[in-house]
């Protein structure tokens, strides 16, 4: 009880409701004894995976290349089964696009986060964070930059609180918001990246209802397009009136 120590310590609290995994909080020391049984590189042999189910879904492609001359890997959110696949497998996936298909030098990220649900085709922040800080920090630097298109209300809320302190490396400044996908063709040309059937229609909803981003759906039972009855009505009593009245 008399005895006191020189070690210096300190204590992290965090709010359980925002859903944030503390392994990012955790001292350079514990981080290091926890890197020491992880891979990060592109020596491992992945030819003896079965990832044929993955690629099946075609979440995540090599396509051809933005204006500045980086090679797109696509990632289609809604194409992602989360509750089915693990943070570790969806790990070595990428890992396995990347050093197998990914050509040397510059890349981009084009992802759509069009009409994704939380709860089926997401796999937490704190899973991207994880596989991202799992890279090389050569090919994090070869990562120039994400177009983010359609990005929701919930998403720019939590990039904008916590990005920063949340996202390293640079990656929060990396991250370009595409809101339109007219505006997506000033960086890419047309036809260097496919655009799924259902984030064109999404794009052309949003086009002609733009509160959509912020989460307002104006109008959802379409009443604008009934015939207005209080007019109608009105002019019914004046006629009514002006008859009692002649009488």
């Amino acid at each position: 009880m008399g005895s006191s120590s020189n070690d210096d310590f300190s204590v992290v609290v965090l709010a359980s409701d925002l859903g944030i995994d503390a392994r990012p909080f955790l001292s350079n020391q514990d981080t290091e004894i926890e890197d020491q049984d992880n891979w990060h590189d592109c020596s491992q042999d992945f030819s003896d995976e079965d990832f044929s189910d993955l690629e099946f879904l075609q979440f995540v492609c090599l396509q051809g290349s933005d204006k500045s001359g980086n090679h797109i890997l696509r990632i289609v959110g809604k194409y992602f089964p989360a509750p089915v696949v693990s943070g570790e497998r969806l790990k070595r996936y990428i890992y396995h696009k990347i050093c197998s298909e990914l050509p040397e030098g510059p890349f981009c990220l084009v992802y759509m986060h069009s009409t994704v649900q939380k709860e089926d085709n997401s796999p937490g922040v704190t899973i991207l964070r994880w596989i991202y800080e799992e890279l090389p920090p050569e090919i994090k630097n070869r990562l120039q930059v994400i177009y983010f298109i359609h990005p929701g209300l919930r998403s720019r809320l939590v990039f904008a609180t916590l990005g920063r302190f949340f996202l390293s490396g640079g990656l929060y400044w990396k991250i370009k918001y595409i809101n339109r996908l007219q505006y997506l063709w000033e960086d890419i040309k047309k036809g260097e990246v496919e655009i799924p059937e259902f984030v064109q229609n999404h794009d052309d909803v949003l086009e002609h209802r733009p509160l959509t981003d912020y989460g307002i759906e104006p109008d959802p039972l379409h009443l604008t397009e009934v015939p207005n009855t209080a007019y109608s009505l009105g002019r019914y009593e004046e006629r009514l009136t002006s008859r009692e009245f002649m009488s």
